[in-house]
């Protein structure tokens, strides 16, 4: 297949929705120049407008310099480190929201039953096209996906001739639990959790608020990556399986191969915003810069408010308010770099 990283060309940029375009960059040089990333490699240079890119892709043999991730950062563009071709999350910086209308918008949802039921339910509808689940219990939903996967690795087991003995996965340890086949499940559907782990950081989303799964740092990414196992995961860790290709690597390039023919990173936006936002509301993304207020709501940020406070008569607040950093701080910082001496006027001066 060709090289991903040519999508970081602007007149290649496919917008996923909403003004939000990814770029991903393997194997390059990434600097600034003005109001744009350079992309360097040995087969060419490419520049981007800062100010098109929502979440920049950085992936193995890349580096970038610090003008590039400050210019990104004032741009307001999420930067992910991440595996070949998006899959695994390793760390990222600001998303390319500055202001957390989606965060909260999740988190209303997800803190009202009712709201967060509606939202469970057109997750599991995703699974059942066509189909009314709108009076659905989870318990019963939870039943129905239980049947649907396990007829799943019933149909693909057949299909490639593959023994299956059902699903064998250990937390904490999913990789030397099983069979060969559990074992690129398990690979698979790790370099799934990656990919939507980086796109819902992209977004200003939240990993942790899950609707159908809850208790994990990672429960929205569970709720999510399980809208596409059926479609990726399963029938890849069969046909790998079939061709005696066994080992964990195996999985990840051949679920990032898929990946990018499919494009998934745009239909997981499309998804997330769909979930969180059904009625097509335009979440608002400002970033207005206030505080909160427990009587009046809300009050203006970048203000100095002294003088306004009611101070309590409590000499803990007096200790408290006279405290410093003090030799509590640490700050880590680097020698001046050396200035080459003045020869004077050598042969060669001008």
């Amino acid at each position: 297949m060709a090289d991903i990283w040519q999508k970081a060309h602007p007149h290649d940029l496919h917008r996923i929705a909403d003004r939000v375009s990814s770029v991903y960059i393997e194997r390059s040089h990434i600097d600034r120049d003005e109001n744009a990333v350079v992309v360097i490699n040995k087969r060419d240079t490419v520049r981007i407008p800062a100010a098109m890119i929502a979440v920049m892709l950085i992936g193995p043999g890349t580096r970038i310099t610090h003008g590039a991730v400050q210019l990104l950062g004032d741009s307001g563009t999420a930067v992910c480190w991440v595996g070949e071709q998006g899959v695994r999350l390793y760390a990222s910086g600001l998303g390319p929201s500055r202001g957390t209308g989606l965060l909260y918008r999740q988190a209303w949802l997800v803190t009202r039953p009712k709201e967060r039921l509606t939202v469970a339910r057109a997750m599991y509808a995703k699974r059942f096209p066509g189909e009314d689940v709108s009076t659905q219990t989870m318990q019963q939903l939870r039943g129905r996906e239980g049947a649907r996967v396990r007829k799943q690795y019933q149909h693909h087991a057949r299909r490639t001739g593959i023994t299956w003995t059902g699903r064998d996965y250990r937390p904490g340890d999913p990789f030397a639990a099983g069979d060969d086949l559990n074992r690129l499940l398990s690979a698979a559907n790790t370099a799934l959790y990656g990919i939507c782990h980086a796109v819902i950081v992209g977004l200003g989303a939240s990993p942790g608020l899950g609707f159908v799964h809850t208790g994990s740092a990672t429960s929205f990414v569970m709720d999510i990556a399980d809208l596409y196992k059926a479609d990726y995961t399963i029938p890849l860790a069969f046909d790998l399986a079939a061709q005696g290709l066994t080992e964990e690597r195996d999985a990840r390039l051949g679920l990032r191969d898929r990946i990018a023919h499919d494009k998934l990173l745009a239909r997981i936006v499309g998804d997330i915003k769909a979930l969180l936002s059904p009625d097509g509301t335009d979440i608002p993304d400002i970033d207005v810069n206030e505080l909160w207020d427990d009587k009046h709501g809300t009050v203006a940020g970048g203000v100095n408010w002294a003088g306004t406070e009611d101070i309590p008569d409590d000499p803990l607040y007096a200790e408290f308010n006279q405290a410093s950093m003090g030799d509590d701080h640490i700050a880590v910082i680097g020698p001046e770099f050396d200035t080459p001496p003045h020869r004077g006027n050598e042969p060669g001066d001008t």
